[in-house]
């Protein structure tokens, strides 16, 4: 029989570091065995979207961008994180896009919602297919932005997972589940 699987209790919580972008909080627990731990770090990140914006003419809309922690450039889907305030994912998934690239869509579906690192993040991704999308506008970039839009033949997608090419974790996973509800709908 296996063993029964439960939850943790918190004991005490405190916020041990709080700042715009990040916020780490230390938790003091008690496992289910009775054994307790007093510095489990969780770092409280809000939601994120993510999406795989499809053009009529089947082109997939990417960006191309330095990303620091991992000092490169690398290449993803629009993203971003849900704004306070914003109570629904998908008007967020559409922002990040227009944002991030000018391009506009009203076919926005939810194809997933995902815990991101459950060990130590507290967040969820949305991971968003927006069909039909059309350029509408100029890029609207925060004053840390600097992001080149890509367009990338929708039959080219995987292969340009497979050579790590595009290699973020989210994008490769919403790009694995767009193509396979997309390939589902032939």
């Amino acid at each position: 029989m296996p063993p029964k699987i439960e939850p943790w209790k918190t004991l005490k919580s405190e916020m041990v570091f709080e700042h715009r972008w990040y916020k780490l909080r230390r938790d003091h627990v008690e496992l289910p065995n009775g054994h307790e731990l007093d510095d489990y770090f969780v770092s409280v990140r809000p939601d994120v979207v993510v999406t795989f914006p499809l053009t009529p003419d089947n082109q997939v809309i990417f960006v191309r961008q330095y990303k620091h922690a991992a000092g490169e450039i690398l290449i993803e889907l629009p993203a971003g994180v849900i704004d306070e305030g914003e109570d629904v994912p998908m008007e967020a998934a559409k922002r990040e896009l227009l944002e991030e690239t000018g391009y506009a869509s009203e076919e926005a579906e939810l194809l997933l919602e995902v815990i991101d690192n459950p060990t130590k993040d507290t967040n969820k991704i949305y991971y968003f297919l927006l069909r039909n999308v059309k350029k509408v506008a100029a890029q609207s970039l925060d004053v840390s932005e600097n992001i080149e839009v890509l367009t990338i033949p929708l039959q080219e997608v995987e292969a340009r997972i497979l050579s790590g090419d595009i290699k973020v974790s989210g994008t490769v996973a919403l790009c694995l589940l767009a193509l396979h509800k997309l390939e589902a709908e032939k």
